[in-house]
């Protein structure tokens, strides 16, 4: 095992978790930035109405990206062990 082979894994892990975070991420980001301006413009500080929307819309981000996120761990993971079959020869 080499290094460029570790760093090649450790990049392949950083890139496919930054690929399933970021839309789960950027839903979280979107809809706390537009419930923080309507409550600035309504003036209602109220904590609920910042994190149950945002819940429920992270989850169903989740929910609807599921299938992508899997196919990108499987990936993932075939590669690596396809890796190992290749190192251990």
């Amino acid at each position: 095992m080499t290094t460029d082979f570790v760093i090649w894994i450790g990049r392949e892990a950083l890139t496919t978790g930054f690929l399933i975070l970021l839309p789960v991420l950027g839903t979280g980001l979107v809809v706390g930035l537009m419930i923080g301006i309507f409550q600035a413009t309504t003036q209602i500080n109220e904590m609920t109405l910042t994190f149950v929307p945002k819940i429920l819309l992270v989850f169903f981000v989740i929910f609807l990206l599921l299938p992508w996120f899997l196919d990108l761990l499987m990936a993932f993971t075939v590669e690596i062990f396809n890796q190992i079959v290749l190192i251990t020869h």
